[in-house]
């Protein structure tokens, strides 16, 4: 079975923000351990790139977004050709309702962009919306969210 970034990233989120299990501060034992988990070296490594993505947006696009409050949003081609319609459409309504705001959806947008998998479907969306939420500082991942990204997605058992 092959693994992916966002396996590892699912792994990650389920078996250490939750609270119960302490994640360790050292990036060597937990990459020992995703490892013997059944995660290849080379995913792992990628995912610890990713992760270190979630606190940095490009600056180019902090300023073009914070700029424009009431903007709205075209995909550019590329993310149309990995973000179906169904994404796109869940983004712009977490948006419209007001948890997301605007960077938050960048960086989203970003953090989907990232991954390698070739196609993106609406639980990989949900996921890195979760991921996102709950790593950024002050914000509160509402628990319908949580619920609706933990009730529809596939689990991921290592």
């Amino acid at each position: 079975m092959k693994e992916t970034v966002l396996d590892v990233l699912i792994y990650l989120f389920q078996n250490y923000m939750d609270g119960e299990n302490e994640i360790t501060s050292n990036q060597e034992s937990l990459t020992e351990e995703l490892v013997e988990a059944g995660f290849a070296q080379g995913e792992v490594d990628k995912a610890f790139a990713w992760l270190e993505g979630l606190t940095t947006l490009p600056e180019h696009k902090l300023m073009r977004e914070s700029s424009q409050p009431a903007s709205m949003r075209i995909f550019a081609p590329s993310e149309q050709a990995r973000l179906n319609v169904e994404c796109r459409g869940f983004l712009i309504f977490l948006e419209q309702t007001g948890i997301l705001d605007s960077v938050s959806r960048e960086l989203i947008i970003d953090r989907i962009m990232a991954l390698e998998t070739r196609e993106i479907d609406l639980d990989h969306v949900k996921w890195v919306v979760l991921m996102v939420l709950f790593n950024q500082p002050g914000q509160d991942t509402n628990n319908w969210i949580e619920d609706l990204v933990l009730e529809s997605a596939p689990m991921h058992l290592h």
